[in-house]
């Protein structure tokens, strides 16, 4: 049976080096058996690709893209907290902030690119409960954030 991390490489993504926290704060913390990330910003090697809002300088599309480089951020923080990815129970909930143009209402197709890789990486147990808001702005000004909460063993 093939780990998290196998699938992961097996849809062609890789999992990054945790990014360094912007501020005062740490990537992940856990507690009891539920793990909770920071929000991750779509950071590669420490930059954004692509900024601004989506609806206007940021289409549904590269957003989206955006949002699975999040969740792997995300999941990053969560295997340097718990060691490895296959010790995850569940994938409890994802908390998606897209920075939206005023007329925007798409935020939920913007986070279904975090939702359908963890879907693909964990099966069953990565189908969660979801939010998914629109903000004016967010951090270096990125087009979104994701946040996880997951329970391990």
């Amino acid at each position: 049976m093939s780990t998290p991390e196998d699938r992961i490489t097996e849809l062609g993504l890789s999992l990054p080096q945790v990014p360094t926290p912007l501020a005062a704060y740490v990537p992940a913390v856990r507690t009891g058996n539920v793990v909770f990330t920071s929000g991750q910003l779509p950071l590669v090697d420490g930059t954004i690709s692509k900024t601004g809002k989506v609806g206007a300088e940021v289409s549904v599309d590269e957003a989206n893209a955006l949002a699975q480089v999040c969740v792997l951020n995300a999941l990053a923080a969560v295997k340097a907290e718990i060691g490895e990815l296959s010790r995850i129970c569940r994938i409890v909930k994802v908390v998606g902030f897209v920075a939206s143009a005023p007329d925007f209402s798409s935020q939920p197709l913007v986070v279904n690119g975090a939702s359908q890789v963890l879907k693909d990486v964990f099966g069953d147990i990565g189908v969660h409960a979801r939010s998914s808001l629109g903000v004016a702005v967010l951090p270096m000004d990125a087009p979104v954030e994701i946040e996880l909460i997951v329970e391990v063993e």
